[in-house]
């Protein structure tokens, strides 16, 4: 992976123009407000050592980190970046205001990372104290100045000049003061006092654990705590009539932009939101603040993944004829719900079925833990999702930072939105259930414009649950514009699913397993995959990492992740699939079960072969291959394809399966044993199983992964192990077993085996794989 440029430093407050032209200004990466206004950095800071360096690791700046503008859809001319070094220090939770900072950290990392400076553990009875000096510029005179903290995590309570000027709850959503009244014309100070009790907590968590910042055994499948100030902290000049957040929703059926303009002290005051594209007015209309303005944009070029195509918007507040504030955003024209195709429930973007590939993304990195080391690093992971082929990304119970959104809608991904769980194995209590729908609805809020995000996940494998239906019923209420998945992964460790949203949502490893839609909710494989291959020299902790399912080469671990996607795309896909996310992106400390290692060094797979088995997966929704239909109730052979092997049948012999030579001169019983009569699948109607021509009563059936000929013993699981769908192959028909979806009925040296494409047995041999498993369905030989 190619390192990213290093960050220019920014010496000079610089201007960054809003309005016209503002997608030009965001491909630059949006980096303005010139330095931070505080001095360099003592000498004496410097980050510590870190268990495992990202391409971007030695690129931070240390005295203004992440110098892009942090909020892309609602920016203004002025503003400055608080990130860099401030003072620290750790108190008992309960402790005032220290009187001495004895520590310097780095912002916004969180204290446990090695990007700080800090790196150690901060439990449930530390609190986190900041402090730094900062000048207004004298242009900002007249204006309010806001002060902007991205995230926090969690409980964070702010003073300016000593005077507290708010407290906020809450690890992933943005906060912001009004700090005009405390501020002095010089010098000011801010203090901010954090505590973050992590999983000790009723709040919501996600993967933080209170663990060792080191590289340790054990961990699982959580990770290293992330407390603290974590996201940009800025500085904004406004007026005091000014534009708080714009809430844009496309609607296609009548080719308009519904836009409202919240604003604060806009009595009286008329707004005023102008499309273009391209330096062009594409349309303009007004009304009041806080109430829907519907903008014209004929003819729209549609946002999607092969064409994430944005338009600018410039949104005013008018004083009769005069301009009292301007913001800048953008906006893609984009619908998604779900629909019926071909009878099938399935979600559509822009009215059109396309099925949805993606990963689990989990946003750790061993040198950030929470934060990004910088701006490119955090657009790379989305750009290794369109690298490899992916269209869809979830996002695992962590919300990230505007411009991870923004640069998912330039480069154009679909994206799964968790709201991050609360702790597992708890039921939360009355006052942890309204925190957190409060910060769930100030998530979507902050994020409802973004095109690329196509769906809500409330809930998790049941961690926290509580009141599914009721959940997903209202935040389809607060955004009826997405998508609403209850319960990712309703089938797994004891979650409840409500019933209802717009999916059915289950986790299978190592997968694709078989999820079927309802009349109600389309079909989504929320997780699946895990399959690991550690690089040596990449590992987080050498020797402690696991999968679901280590491969033993990386030509396995290609053979087997393609092995998936193609399963999908033949099986999956044509019996009412319509998503799939593999977990994972990248490997994250002990789970060695990604694309990329921790620490972005290494792609894993092939990105062309895993590219190319995505882009068949895509296309095959877009033009659907007809089901395969085997005439029930007849007699049939089934013939081999491997070429050289042309004249050979599938056959019993003693009970076992294997293929030989039929011709006319065969011998009776011969003709017989390589006779099947087709008939309904025991376990699945919408499949096959096959009775023996002179054993009635027997059937085609894997056991051990040796398929073979036996008796039914009326077993659900003997019905499974006796039930085939019939896939189109090329050249012949191709049968996947119904209980071990993914794997198919295979001869090899003349015998018949259940076979997995990138399996670890020997007859998962990828030599002439997709020959050995295709069958031609002829004529009987035994009538």
């Amino acid at each position: 992976m190619k390192s990213a440029p290093a960050p220019r430093r920014r010496t000079l407050w610089r201007r960054l123009t809003a309005g016209s032209g503002l997608l030009a200004l965001l491909a630059t990466a949006l980096v303005g407000a010139g330095t931070s206004p505080a001095t360099a950095a003592p000498a004496a800071w410097t980050p510590k050592p870190a268990p495992m360096t990202t391409p971007w690791t030695n690129q931070v700046s240390v005295d203004n980190p992440l110098p892009e503008y942090p909020r892309p859809q609602l920016t203004r001319p002025d503003w400055a970046n608080l990130n860099g070094i401030w003072d620290f220090a750790v108190t008992g939770r309960d402790a005032g205001q220290p009187a001495s900072f004895s520590e310097q950290i780095r912002v916004p990392f969180v204290a446990e990372s090695s990007l700080s400076g800090i790196k150690r553990k901060i439990t449930e009875n530390d609190k986190l104290w900041y402090k730094r000096a900062f000048t207004v510029p004298s242009s900002w005179n007249g204006r309010r100045v806001v002060l902007n903290f991205g995230a926090s995590d969690w409980q964070s309570t702010v003073w300016v000049n000593g005077t507290q000027v708010g407290a906020h709850k809450g690890g992933f959503d943005s906060f912001s003061y009004d700090i005009t009244p405390q501020l002095n014309g010089g010098s000011n100070t801010i203090v901010v006092s954090v505590y973050d009790p992590t999983q000790t907590g009723g709040q919501a968590v996600g993967k933080q654990r209170i663990n060792d910042v080191n590289p340790h055994a054990g961990g699982g499948i959580f990770y290293t705590a992330a407390s603290g100030i974590w996201q940009t902290v800025w500085l904004e000049p406004v007026a005091a009539s000014h534009v708080t957040r714009l809430d844009m929703t496309p609607n296609l059926a009548n080719s308009t932009l519904r836009v409202k303009v919240q604003a604060a002290s806009a009595s009286g005051r008329t707004a005023r939101v102008t499309v273009s594209s391209g330096g062009s007015v594409v349309g303009t209309a007004t009304g009041a603040p806080g109430a829907e303005i519907s903008v014209s944009v004929p003819n729209p070029r549609l946002w999607s993944p092969d064409d994430p195509f944005l338009y600018d918007v410039r949104a005013e507040l008018l004083d009769g004829a005069s301009v009292v504030d301007t913001v800048g955003s953008y906006a893609g024209m984009r619908s998604i719900a779900v629909a019926k195709v071909d009878n099938i429930l399935r979600p559509v973007l822009n009215g059109k079925f396309v099925f949805q590939t993606g990963t689990l993304d989990q946003g750790y990195w061993p040198d950030g833990i929470y934060t990004a080391p910088t701006d490119a690093a955090l657009k790379s992971d989305l750009q290794a999702h369109k690298d490899l082929g992916f269209n869809m990304v979830r996002k695992h119970i962590k919300v990230e930072p505007q411009r991870w959104f923004y640069w998912a809608d330039k480069l154009g991904l679909l994206v799964w939105q968790d709201m991050p769980a609360m702790d597992t194995g708890k039921t939360p209590d009355g006052a942890a259930r309204t925190q957190w729908e409060a910060e769930y609805h100030a998530v979507i809020d902050q994020h409802r414009s973004s095109p690329s995000l196509v769906m809500w996940v409330n809930q998790n494998e049941g961690w926290g649950q509580y009141d599914q239906a009721r959940i997903a019923n209202e935040v389809k209420a607060y955004d009826p514009s997405r998508l609403v998945n209850n319960m990712s992964g309703v089938n797994c460790c004891g979650s409840v699913d409500g019933g209802n949203g717009d999916v059915v949502d289950n986790h299978i490893y190592v997968g694709p397993g078989n999820t079927a839609p309802t009349a109600t909710r389309a079909a989504v494989l929320g997780e699946f995959g895990g399959l690991g291959w550690k690089v040596p020299g990449h590992e987080w902790y050498p020797g402690g990492g696991f999968s679901y399912e280590d491969q033993a080469s990386v030509a396995a671990l290609n053979n087997r992740f393609v092995g998936l996607l193609d399963s999908i795309r033949v099986g999956q896909l044509p019996a009412g699939l319509s998503a799939s996310v593999y977990t994972e992106i990248t490997d994250v400390e002990n789970e060695a079960n990604g694309l990329l290692t921790y620490d972005r060094q290494v792609v894993k797979v092939d990105t062309a072969r895993v590219k190319a088995a995505n882009q068949a997966l895509i296309q095959a929704s877009r033009t659907p291959a007809p089901p395969v239909t085997l005439p029930t109730g007849q007699y049939k052979s089934l013939r081999v394809t491997t070429p050289g092997h042309t004249n050979k049948y599938l056959r019993h012999y003693d009970a076992l399966a294997f293929t030989e030579v039929v011709d006319g001169g065969s011998a009776a019983v011969l003709k017989s044993d390589a006779t099947w009569k087709i008939v309904t699948g025991l376990a699945n109607s919408n499949c096959y199983s096959f009775e023996s021509r002179n054993y009635p009563g027997e059937y085609l059936r894997h056991r051990d992964f040796r398929v073979r000929r036996d008796a039914s013993d009326g077993s659900a699981l003997f019905k499974a192990d006796a039930t085939w769908c019939a896939l189109s192959g090329t050249g012949g028909v191709r049968f996947s077993s119904v209980n071990l979806p993914g794997s198919y009925l295979r001869h090899i040296g003349s015998e018949v085996w259940l076979a997995t494409p990138g399996g670890g047995h020997a007859w998962d041999n990828a030599a002439t794989f997709t020959e050995d498993t295709t069958w031609s369905v002829d004529a009987p030989w035994a009538p």
